[in-house]
């Protein structure tokens, strides 16, 4: 058995926010969410897409979008590649989910809460060892919580994920080792197997069921992920090779200096500049100083 990666845009909504997915996304976000409570009992997944029903206000897009029975709106990202202002993005759409309940004439009371998951495949806070991190508004000093602190952010890395497969524990443990892993391996690990909902997941996730053309569109979008972290890994080496030309040109320029004093009174300013490589004005200024 060969599954495609959950972490690819298409894949991931398949598994997640496809008709089909009802289940997987309950028992998905109670892990990551409520830690493995049964929090949710049931959600229903709609249009991931925010129309800009402003004039000139940005539209954007979701990969999924769920409804809770109580009305808390929950949008979920996955994110492979580190782009710029990402962090600025999941603050807009959260912000945008949760103003854009309204219709015209209701009151404010009519809002529910907003939950925004982000999964990144690449570390957002690296000052932080937390593997999932929630974020909620609270006063900046006393850390008191705001009372309708109707917007939480969820962040999982899965960098920070390192459990093997026998060191499974929690049902998040066994959803972030889907996750992270199920591209990598050729059967379920029957301590993930023994879930109903990861079961289905590997279910819809195994290349075998899917068409050509499914396959063919998410190894496009594998391919372009493949090529933008070459990209970005490329520009990461020039720029470390660029720092350490300059460092080494720094470096032979100190040294120039140090041997140009050194002769400043034993040679005359012309040959002091044919030692070092210095120009002749350079060494009249070392002089004067």
């Amino acid at each position: 058995m060969t599954f495609i990666n959950p972490k690819t845009d298409y894949a991931f909504k398949k598994i997640f926010g496809s008709s089909d997915s009802k289940d997987i996304l309950i028992s998905f976000l109670n892990a990551i969410i409520y830690e493995g409570n049964p929090t949710i009992e049931d959600l229903e997944i709609i249009d991931p897409n925010l129309p800009p029903r402003v004039e000139g206000l940005k539209d954007s897009s979701l990969d999924v979008k769920a409804k809770l029975a109580d009305g808390t709106l929950v949008i979920i990202e996955m994110q492979v590649l580190n782009v710029e202002s990402f962090g600025q993005r999941i603050l807009y759409n959260a912000a945008k989910t949760y103003a854009f309940q309204l219709q015209k004439g209701e009151g404010y009371r009519m809002l529910k809460p907003v939950i925004a998951l982000t999964i990144t495949d690449f570390e957002m806070f690296k000052n932080s060892d937390k593997l999932i991190s929630r974020f909620v508004y609270k006063e900046e000093n006393s850390n008191l919580q705001y009372p309708d602190n109707d917007i939480k952010l969820v962040f999982v890395e899965l960098p920070k994920f390192t459990k093997s497969v026998d060191q499974l524990e929690t049902l998040a443990d066994k959803w972030l080792y889907f996750m992270k892993y199920a591209i990598t391996i050729t059967e379920v690990p029957p301590v993930m197997d023994s879930v109903p909902e990861i079961h289905q997941a590997f279910g819809i996730a195994d290349r075998a069921n899917l068409s050509p053309d499914e396959l063919a569109n998410i190894e496009r979008q594998e391919m372009f992920i493949y090529d933008q972290q070459g990209t970005i890994i490329k520009a990461v080496k020039d720029a470390v090779q660029e720092a350490r030309q300059e460092a080494r040109q720094e470096g032979r320029q100190e040294e120039k200096l140090a041997i140009a004093r050194q002769l400043l009174d034993r040679l005359d300013d012309a040959t002091i500049a044919q030692i070092t490589g210095l120009s002749v004005e350079y060494v009249q200024n070392l002089r004067s100083e």
